[in-house]
């Protein structure tokens, strides 16, 4: 009997302090938090996945006929500056320029990180008021949440491949890290 008023009394005053912590801060919610943060957990990952790739393995393809690591880290890059210029109304001619596949490794992430300098701004101008603006690209109209939820989407997709090429380089994708 007193065993149990000893642990009863250890239960009660670890709920007490619990309760009496200040609440953690609170999530942004909706539609527009949702597309956000998978973006950002995204971002995350690709960035070191093409960092973790050592430099000599850019130019890596598992089979001839399938992309080197460096066009899959380029593709994305142009999606990206393709989808977020959009979103952010920015002219082709006025956005980065991806180099060539055959650029060393330096180059490509550049370009990588200018993609996401304007997906950061496409992103950030997310609103729940604004998701279903309707955009010019190229030739058809998208909506806002449209364009940004397929670059997820389209990242997602590339991110795939990149983890891919890092396991059957012997390496860890970063999504798997502990």
């Amino acid at each position: 009997m007193r065993r149990m008023c000893l642990v009863c009394t250890v239960v009660g005053l670890m709920c007490g302090v619990a309760m009496g912590q200040a609440p953690a801060a609170a999530q942004p919610s909706g539609p527009a938090a949702e597309v956000q943060r998978s973006y950002a957990a995204l971002k995350v990952n690709i960035l070191k996945a093409a960092d973790g790739m050592p430099a000599g393995d850019y130019q890596f393809k598992p089979t001839p006929e399938i992309r080197t690591f460096a066009r899959v880290v380029n593709h994305i890059s142009e999606a990206q500056l393709r989808s977020c210029g959009a979103a952010n109304h920015t002219a082709p001619d006025a956005l980065a320029k991806v180099p060539a596949e055959t650029a060393d490794k330096a180059a490509v992430v550049e370009a990588l990180k200018a993609s996401y300098a304007e997906c950061d701004k496409a992103y950030a101008g997310l609103t729940d008021a604004n998701l279903t603006e309707m955009l010019e690209v190229g030739k058809a109209k998208r909506s806002r949440v449209g364009l940004l939820w397929g670059n997820v989407s389209h990242d997602n997709e590339q991110y795939a491949t990149l983890a891919l090429y890092m396991r059957l380089k012997g390496l860890v994708p970063p999504s798997s890290e502990k």
